[in-house]
């Protein structure tokens, strides 16, 4: 049997597998919308997993861990000590983290193999100081952290061969999906990005608003009880608000064209468009610009609404080559615009095998 790392990504309502082996072969697995039909619940997601491994038993396991807290490594051994650490932290990122360590929790109950936690935040660890710092009193010891890192990673990892010196510039990246941010990159590393304290800031996604003024905070706080305020926070604000609870998923607001999803759409657009030019203006201009995330890679005419005002930055689409989901999308004559698939799995499998050096180098 060859030799395998299995990567998961166990969030709030799926879970994401992919089994990587020496022969260079991989498969990948989604079981979705855990808890709206089957599966059920997480348990049963991962039985239906073990029953598609076949029998096959991983040499070693890489799981996404949506909030890494302080440490900068960019994985850890999830020992007694980890798990406690990570568990301590959940509330910082309460649509994610309790998914995350129940499939390190599930994992053990069926798979006798190491596992490995790698930190979303750990990327953004090389931003300055300036990019950290929330105005508010220090000794809070609450700053910005920074998500999507896995995906930033492995955006970065692929920029020099597409971009050549170019890739070491000034580069934003979009990471958007139903949870969506931008990165600010320079010498290929996190040097901004929007998202901050937790993954409910930044700019709007599914169901979370973005950056809000702490008023409204302030104000929903006389009207909810803190676990109404939560679930307000993580599950009702966002595109789901914004088209007046159409839907939170951004294909199925495409395909509406009701005032209300097309309302949602634009002020969507909009923000992006307006993190792109707050980057710009903090670097002093841009040098390319990457979509990547499931509204990212798979939706053109977002990356249209949001580019077409952007020329006075140099940017522009070709129209054919955005429609066809091409790598390169922009227009000639024009700076890089480039879409790229998200691989986090693969970035797992990476950090799985550098940390736990005697496991057999597995490809794909």
């Amino acid at each position: 049997m060859s030799h395998a790392i299995l990567t998961i990504n166990s969030g709030s309502s799926s879970l994401k597998a992919s089994l990587f082996r020496t022969d260079g072969s991989r498969r990948d697995w989604r079981y979705g919308h855990v808890g709206q039909g089957f599966p059920h619940n997480h348990a049963e997601a991962f039985d239906a997993l073990l029953k598609d491994l076949g029998g096959e038993v991983p040499d070693a396991i890489g799981h996404r861990f949506v909030h890494g807290g302080e440490v900068v490594d960019l994985a850890r051994l999830l020992d007694a000590a980890e798990i406690k650490r990570l568990d301590g932290i959940a509330h910082l990122a309460p649509l994610h983290m309790p998914g995350n360590l129940l499939g390190v929790e599930l994992c053990r109950a069926r798979l006798d193999a190491p596992q490995v936690a790698c930190f979303d935040t750990a990327f953004h660890h090389t931003m300055p100081e300036l990019a950290r710092r929330l105005p508010i009193p220090c000794d809070l010891g609450i700053r910005r952290y920074g998500f999507h890192g896995l995906n930033y990673a492995y955006i970065a990892s692929r920029l020099p061969s597409l971009l050549g010196e170019i890739a070491q510039g000034r580069i934003v990246v979009a990471h958007l999906g139903a949870g969506a941010s931008l990165c600010l990159m320079e010498g290929l590393k996190s040097i901004d990005t929007t998202m901050g304290y937790t993954p409910a800031g930044g700019i709007p996604m599914g169901t979370r608003s973005g950056d809000l003024d702490p008023g409204v905070m302030l104000e929903l706080a006389k009207h909810y009880d803190s676990e109404g305020l939560s679930d307000l926070v993580y599950h009702r604000m966002g595109l789901l608000a914004l088209s007046a609870g159409e839907s939170s998923e951004m294909h199925r607001l495409l395909e509406s064209r009701s005032e209300d999803a097309c309302f949602a759409v634009s002020y969507f657009c909009r923000l992006v468009r307006a993190a792109i030019g707050a980057f710009a203006a903090k670097a002093g201009g841009i040098d390319a610009l990457v979509f990547s995330g499931g509204i990212g890679e798979h939706a053109p005419q977002i990356r249209e609404y949001i580019c077409e005002p952007l020329g006075f930055l140099g940017l522009a689409l070709d129209a054919e080559a955005n429609q066809s989901n091409s790598t390169w999308i922009s227009a000639a004559g024009f700076k890089p615009v480039l879409r790229i698939a998200a691989d986090e799995e693969g970035v797992i499998r990476d950090l799985v095998q550098a940390l736990l050096g005697g496991c057999p180098s597995v490809g794909g």
